[in-house]
């Protein structure tokens, strides 16, 4: 009857499945009392295979959890076969099951197995009992009680599986969030460290370079490296912030915080020697930033301005600031933004129809929204055929930076 069950067969995963169900015992426990069945068992039934899942044995039938019996001897093949409950109260008194192999084999007289389907449709075995005596079976209560079994084993299958896809899942993801942990390590030294040292380079080649040529080639090369430097810091803060707690700011009272957005527009008039930058800064009273991140924006929405807008006509950057608010503008004529694109403007990645040679990876505005958030403010978009403006505004508070 027995045949040793091989712990590197596939079905012992079905049957340590089964075994996970802590209900299964009970099951079988009522299934017996309820019925006067002497042996219940969950089965597990393929075209090749009977196993033993589970098993409560008060007749010494012999069979322990993972234990085989020969496909061909059991009902459950047939049942399989059919996928039809059979319910049987007395072997001798049934004309179809009398002569039947497997009773005389098995030498029972009642017998019940209800087909357990699991949410796919698919057949996973039978739940089953066997008695060597007659037992009354064939009762809407009892048959009703083995298909409701049935189909809660079936649901705590497939909420097994369930947790297991899970923690695969779960598993992919934590290897995931190493490898963006290595990445933003390679992006924060291996890249930027070059990327500063070749713009460094580029800025003593312009300096020292008299010539209409070199000076073309440094300026080809400064824009470069501004650019990549600029996509190094957005996929940094990207990154960190979906792997901590979003973006970190350390505020200071500045006195003069239009040096720090002064200091951006001699950056980018580097970049863009060709183009016409115009400010206005009109900050009367000392401002709360993170100077670090204001110059992000600030950069961040000045080279968009440079990029997008007519190449024939200036950009204007103006700021202001009192007790109440810091504002901070920049403005560029150009097309309007088409109002399908605005709204997903401030969303990762999204990049919407961006000029050759200017395509990025579309994070600039969303970090710069970011970092508004943080402050406590907002970053605003105005937009019409006259031309674009995008406000950065930060309420200021009295008293020392938190």
């Amino acid at each position: 009857m027995q045949q040793p069950f091989d712990t590197h067969d596939p079905f012992l995963r079905d049957v340590l499945s089964v075994q996970k169900i802590s209900a299964v015992p009970t099951i079988l426990e009522v299934i017996c009392r309820s019925t006067g069945m002497g042996f219940a068992a969950v089965a597990r039934v393929t075209e090749e295979k009977w196993i033993a899942c589970a098993v409560r044995d008060e007749i010494q039938f012999g069979l322990t959890p993972g234990d085989e019996l020969k496909l061909e001897t059991t009902i459950c093949n047939e049942i399989r076969q059919h996928q039809q409950p059979v319910v049987i109260d007395h072997v001798a008194a049934a004309p179809d099951w009398n002569t039947h192999h497997t009773p005389a084999m098995y030498g029972f007289e009642s017998y019940i197995s209800m087909p357990i389907f699991l949410k796919t449709g698919d057949f996973f075995g039978t739940l089953c009992a066997i008695d060597p005596r007659p037992n009354r079976l064939n009762t809407p209560e009892t048959v009703g009680m083995f298909r409701l079994y049935a189909e809660l084993i079936a649901f705590h299958l497939q909420a097994l599986d369930n947790l297991e896809q899970a923690e695969m899942h779960l598993r992919e993801e934590k290897e995931t969030a190493e490898l963006r942990e290595q990445f933003i390590a390679i992006l924060g030294h291996d890249l930027r460290n070059p990327i500063g040292a070749i713009s460094n380079s580029a800025q003593l080649l312009k300096r020292f370079g008299t010539d209409e040529k070199t000076s073309r080639i440094t300026g080809i090369i400064l824009n470069a490296t501004h650019r990549m430097d600029g996509l190094v810091e957005n996929i940094m803060d990207f990154a960190s912030g979906r792997l901590g707690g979003g973006i970190t700011l350390q505020k200071e009272l500045h006195q003069r915080p239009a040096e720090v957005l002064n200091q951006v527009v001699s950056e980018l008039a580097l970049v863009w020697p060709q183009r016409t930058i115009e400010t206005e800064f009109n900050i009367r009273v000392p401002v709360i930033f993170d100077a670090r991140r204001i110059a992000q924006v600030f950069s961040n929405l000045l080279g968009n301005a440079l990029s997008h807008g007519k190449a024939d006509c200036a950009v204007h950057a103006t700021a202001s600031a009192d007790s109440g608010s810091f504002i901070l503008r920049v403005y560029n004529e150009g097309q309007p933004i088409p109002e399908i694109t605005r709204q997903s403007l401030f969303t990762p990645f999204f990049r919407g129809d961006v000029k050759k040679g200017s395509q990025g990876l579309g994070l600039g505005l969303f970090i710069s929204s970011e970092i508004a958030k943080a402050h406590g403010g907002r970053l605003e978009l105005h937009s019409d055929a006259i031309g674009t403006t995008f406000s950065l505004i930060i309420p200021q508070a009295s008293g020392t930076p938190r």
